[in-house]
């Protein structure tokens, strides 16, 4: 993990890897309490019954699931002082590269894109890949923009 004191000291380290995060098992519970937040109960993520049945050969995580946990991930790759809040901004290119098995830990590693002056302090763009052993390919990646303010 990465701990920035100020401001200056991040956007020192563009271009640099963060860190990356302790693993994090996504478990059916988290899945299913997911479907209940959004709506989203499609059988391949809520009937493990089924799902052994379908393409990826049990449940899989929702793939917003899998990018919703970017900011606990985040948490362990690093940390910015001096500043009076952080607020997310929002994502781009956000993706999905490989599905992510019910059961299985996953961890993030993050890089820092770039980061801007904004009125009042900075904007970071972090690269987010969240892998696990499981795959040879991510199960998402996707550049965050938090906005910080001193």
């Amino acid at each position: 993990m990465t701990t920035f004191t100020t401001l200056d000291e991040l956007t020192a380290a563009v271009g640099t890897e963060l860190g990356t995060s302790a693993w994090h098992t996504v478990t059916q519970e988290q899945v299913n309490q997911f479907a209940e937040a959004t709506g989203d109960h499609q059988w391949i993520h809520v009937d493990p019954e089924r799902a052994k049945e379908g393409p990826f050969g049990g449940p899989i995580a929702h793939g917003y699931l899998t990018l919703s946990l970017i900011p606990l991930l985040a948490k362990e790759c690093y940390g910015v002082g001096g500043v009076r809040m952080a607020v997310n901004y929002g994502s781009d290119k956000v993706r999905f590269p490989a599905p992510l098995p019910v059961g299985t830990a996953v961890r993030a590693t993050a890089e820092l894109l770039s980061v801007t002056e904004v009125s009042g302090g900075a904007q970071a763009v972090v690269r987010f890949s969240v892998v696990s052993e499981a795959s040879p390919k991510p199960h998402c990646v996707a550049e965050t923009i938090t906005r910080f303010y001193v």
